[in-house]
């Protein structure tokens, strides 16, 4: 496991949640060279299957900023890279980075951070106490329609905003940046050569939404101050048929399984 008290305070962090990727999709393109910006920067050039903490957007997300992120899809226990100090956890370990918070945007505040986020999917719109739930944990928070599920240009916007965020940072101050990447979840049909609406959201056209992402994931990771470290994962996956599932929030195999990457910019 890697030490996180040493990346803390040294390093910007970075947390990329793919929202609604499925892990078999992604390894599939992983593997075929379709998907050639995150292969280059993942491990092996593979992802990590793991399984996630919610079946939905805000129970993952407040899980995962909460210290719970997708544990790996083994027997564990999984030590984790981040936890709320509290008495009995046993995935705690000495490598562990512990925040005495409930959360760790204020955690990290709390060790001198500049908390952001850029949301994407509506649970970041901010137009709505529950759409303002997970964007309040930050200091720092963006979206806008351009940034959400209907636009096919979505991760260009937030990256836009993103180089605008990065650039005014004080070089003396790290930053934890949270990108929620919309593009992938419904709808995602216009992603597909030759699709209409008539044709509705699959499995291609998600896959065309990751290979639309990956294609954009080089300036977004050019983007960022030096050192960082990243991670890189899904929140959840989502059933587009599969005995009978459509959508997510639901437990099917395909929806708690999730892929997962971690690596250091330097």
């Amino acid at each position: 496991m890697r030490d996180m008290n040493e990346i803390v305070g040294s390093h910007d962090l970075l947390l990329v949640t793919l929202d609604t990727l499925r892990y078999d999709v992604a390894a599939e393109l992983a593997a075929s060279g379709r998907t050639p910006v995150l292969a280059g920067l993942l491990p092996g050039g593979r992802w990590e299957r793991r399984h996630t903490p919610g079946s939905f957007t805000y129970a993952a997300h407040a899980a995962m900023l909460a210290g719970f992120l997708p544990t790996p899809a083994e027997p564990g226990p999984h030590p984790r890279l981040f936890a709320a100090a509290f008495p009995g956890s046993e995935t705690t370990a000495e490598g562990t980075w512990r925040f005495a918070a409930a959360d760790l945007p204020t955690g990290l505040a709390d060790a001198g951070y500049h908390t952001v986020c850029v949301g994407g999917v509506g649970f970041f719109n901010k137009l709505t106490p529950l759409g303002s739930a997970l964007p309040s944990l930050f200091a720092e928070s963006h979206w806008e329609p351009g940034f959400g599920v209907t636009d096919p240009r979505s991760l260009e916007h937030q990256i836009d905003r993103i180089e605008q965020v990065v650039a005014r940072q004080p070089a003396d101050r790290r930053l934890f940046l949270l990108l929620n990447v919309s593009a992938l979840h419904q709808p995602n049909w216009f992603h597909l050569d030759g699709a209409t609406r008539d044709h509705g959201d699959s499995r291609a056209s998600h896959a065309a939404a990751l290979r639309y992402v990956d294609r954009h994931l080089e300036r977004l990771f050019a983007a960022v101050r030096r050192p960082t470290f990243v991670i890189i994962c899904s929140d959840h996956g989502t059933a587009y048929g599969e005995d009978g599932h459509v959508g997510h929030r639901i437990g099917h195999e395909v929806v708690w399984t999730v892929p997962y990457g971690e690596f250091v910019l330097a």
